[in-house]
């Protein structure tokens, strides 16, 4: 069973930098996309960057140029280096996971993590 589990969230001053790690462990197979989404409270959860099976990187448009995905394979963790934070920025962001090529949609991605809140005040 996949477990993701996020760390490094927290508040900081619109501008500042946050840096999030996702560890996960579980994985029986060595292809496997992996991402970022956010969500804040009565709007759906949205994708923020994802990784896919070739290495490929995608972004939402709002964070382009100031957020950063990166993993390590070898220990399967993964990174959002967040930079000029804006107060939109805050929500809930969560780390997901899914054999083979990446989801469209959200129903697609088998596993989660709890979450880590990032609160950006101005």
């Amino acid at each position: 069973q996949v477990q993701l589990v996020e760390s490094g969230g927290g508040s900081v001053q619109a501008g500042g930098s946050l840096r999030l790690s996702c560890e996960a462990s579980g994985y029986a197979y060595t292809s496997y996309c992996i991402g970022w989404f956010r969500q804040t409270p009565g709007k759906e959860r949205e994708r923020v960057a994802i990784i896919d099976t070739d290495d490929e990187t995608i972004y939402a448009e709002s964070v382009k140029g100031r957020f950063t995905i990166s993993r390590i394979k070898a220990n399967h963790t993964l990174f959002l280096q967040m930079n000029n934070l804006k107060v939109d920025d805050s929500a809930m962001f969560y780390c997901a996971s899914q054999r083979g090529n990446c989801p469209l949609r959200l129903s697609g991605w088998d596993y989660w993590g709890k979450g880590i809140l990032v609160i950006v005040s101005s």
